[in-house]
């Protein structure tokens, strides 16, 4: 038989010979670095037969593909430790993921794991890498495998072959098993579990089986893997300042926000934390009026009949707020389109008068499984800097690169770059092929006529339409899917909007849906976490901070943080009987950018001696000077 390697070389082997086998006739070398096999593309084991005429790569520890087999194995050896540490526990799914693996189990009654079992479950986990066990693959019927697994009281697996059963028509699955471990898998695996070179232990969580709140709640051990000790370290150490920043441990210590349980997933905007909401709120209108925008305010809760003409009825009621008035169902927006446009709909429309560009950074609901909120990241109840343009077929391709140029316009405020994926037709969609053909090109084209470059999201289009999402990198290196332009042919047909064109005739708009930030609250959120804590001048709550020396300034201090608020700036004082020590010690923890010391010379001079966090001393100017300084700072929003 005979393979082609990736040069295009080709490899005459044995018949029946295995990616094994292939790599042990290209080199010595090769064989002990294999992990597994690339037969045609797709990732198997090592040991599987390779089919005649397959194009190979052998997969190693330089291949894209090997930290995500590693991970999974590691998720193997996590089951077989949990398993002999605790008779009786039941196993459901343990795949690799983005930073690592993750296995749920049922523990037995009795049985609470906590992040303190941790470092026994690695110890065990670390016995069986040392041990070097082969990962062997078995296919077996369906039958046998219900068979085994009931017998083992694994009930969770025996529902996973049940389903591939009534869901796909299989009559066999795989087994993949290592010391006295088995469980149900498609694979690949590497040959043996001493490929695991690092991994860590790093997390419990709740997750319901299947993600139903209806189904059993079960234990999610978290891990991470890496295909050396130095990768792991840096990785951890990542993790470490992510921890540092989260912004559900920074927005609480800068008085910005709080959460409670009376409205879960929402909220509680302090003081500060408004400012800081208001701030970017102003940015989306002034940059939006500058843009054509006019901003609207459409109803919260809806009569049933307009998500059942939007589409959201059917394809999202799940995820939204349902009530009623008088007998009639209504639901509150989880988001603006819907409104927007029966809002386009009450009034007649010419040609002339499009495109119609409206905005609205109002509040909306979306109804969240409370296993998913997570900080301001994921929440039930916020607000988007949130539009809607209807225009013409032949303004599409203007529009949308109108649309990305904002989007490019806003990053650079905030120091960051985007890189743009158009996202296509997901199975569960409104319109038939022709239509989704259509728009999905329109949007490649926009793309294309731009000279920006783009991958590929297949499947993940909105149900109506799919987009062009925005995504940027933090300064620890994460990725944030945060702006989306999103095309729709579909929801301007199901509310019979129409304009009436140059030829008199009637005319069915396109509708663009647009956000650039996202939602405010998760865009807050990533900044908190992007500056770790530290604002922008233009955007912090308080940007300056007024320091008496001593009691008896504390008058002057007052007349300085008044010129300073006339002028535009937002200035605080503190008047306590603390040393201006502690005060600046404290002010520095605020991350405020300025401490403006006033003592005796600065009263005497009308001055005030500047402080620059964590720069410290920058010299005494007078209160005007400073003044016009952070106006400056915030007119330009310097980052």
């Amino acid at each position: 038989m005979r393979v082609t390697l990736p040069d295009g070389t080709p490899l005459e082997l044995e018949e029946g010979a295995s990616g094994a086998d292939a790599a042990a006739a290209i080199g010595a070398g090769l064989a002990r670095a294999a992990l597994a096999v690339k037969v045609d593309g797709e990732v198997r084991d090592l040991s599987a037969p390779l089919p005649d005429g397959a194009a190979l790569e052998i997969v190693t520890e330089r291949s894209p593909e090997a930290l995500e087999l590693i991970r999974h194995d590691a998720a193997h050896v996590l089951a077989t430790a949990v398993m002999e540490l605790y008779p009786g526990v039941r196993i459901s799914i343990g795949p690799p993921i983005a930073d690592g693996f993750y296995y749920d189990f049922e523990f037995p009654d009795g049985v609470a794991l906590s992040e303190a079992d941790l470092p026994a479950i690695e110890e065990r986990m670390r016995k069986h890498v040392k041990a070097d066990e082969p990962f062997r693959r078995e296919d077996v019927t369906v039958g046998e495998a219900l068979e085994r697994f009931a017998r083992e009281n694994q009930p969770y697996k025996v529902e996973l072959i049940e389903d591939l059963i009534r869901d796909q028509g299989i009559d066999t699955v795989s087994l993949y098993s290592n010391d006295g471990f088995t469980d149900l898998c498609r694979g690949p695996h590497a040959p043996s579990t001493k490929r695991i070179k690092a991994f860590r232990l790093q997390s419990l969580a709740g997750a319901y089986w299947r993600g139903d709140a209806n189904r059993p709640q079960l234990t999610r051990v978290y891990g991470t893997a890496f295909l050396n000790q130095q990768d792991l370290e840096e990785h951890l150490e990542r993790l470490e300042q992510a921890r540092a920043r989260d912004h559900r441990r920074v927005g609480p210590q800068l008085g910005l926000f709080t959460f409670s349980d009376v409205s879960p997933g929402a909220a509680f905007w302090l003081p500060n934390g408004t400012r800081v909401y208001n701030q970017l709120v102003a940015l989306s209108r002034e940059m939006g009026e500058l843009r054509g925008y006019t901003e609207v305010n459409t109803p919260q809760i809806y009569d049933s009949t307009l998500w059942e003409t939007s589409g959201h009825w059917g394809k999202y009621r799940e995820h939204m707020f349902i009530t009623e008035a008088e007998d009639r169902p209504m639901a509150v927006k989880p988001m603006n389109c819907p409104g927007h446009a029966h809002l386009f709909g009450l009034q007649q429309w010419s040609y002339r008068d499009l495109p119609v560009r409206y905005s609205e950074p109002g509040q909306l609901h979306r109804n969240e499984l409370s296993g998913a909120l997570h900080g301001l990241m994921r929440v039930r109840r916020f607000s988007q800097d949130d539009a809607h343009v209807f225009c013409t077929e032949d303004q599409i391709q203007d529009e949308v690169a109108a649309c990305l140029d904002f989007a490019f316009a806003t990053y650079r405020i905030f120091g960051l770059e985007p890189h743009l994926e158009l996202s296509t037709r997901p199975e569960n969609r409104l319109g038939d092929d022709a239509l989704w053909d259509h728009a999905e090109d329109a949007l490649a084209k926009a793309l294309e006529t731009q000279g920006l470059k783009y991958t590929v999201n297949e499947g993940d289009g909105a149900f109506y339409g799919p987009k062009i999402d925005l995504h940027v990198t933090d300064s620890l290196g994460r990725a944030w899917q945060l702006g989306t332009v999103q095309l729709d042919y579909s929801m301007p047909q199901r509310f019979g909007l129409t304009y009436t064109g140059a030829d008199n005739a009637e005319h069915t708009p396109v509708m663009i849906h647009r956000a650039l930030m996202g939602s405010y609250e998760r865009f807050i959120g990533i900044l908190l976490e992007h500056y770790a804590g530290e604002l922008p001048v233009w955007l912090t709550p308080v940007q300056a901070l007024v320091l008496p020396i001593a009691d008896r300034h504390n008058d002057v201090a007052v007349r300085v943080r008044d010129e300073l608020r006339a002028a535009g700036v937002r200035a605080d004082v503190d008047e306590r009987t603390e040393s201006v020590g502690r005060k600046i010690r404290e002010a520095e923890l605020r991350k405020i950018p300025y401490m403006l010391v006033v003592g005796d010379r600065e009263a005497e001079a009308g001055t005030v001696a500047v402080r620059e966090h964590r720069q410290g001393d920058t010299g005494s100017v007078p209160v005007a000077e400073f003044a016009e300084r952070v106006r400056r700072e915030t007119q330009e929003r310097l980052s």
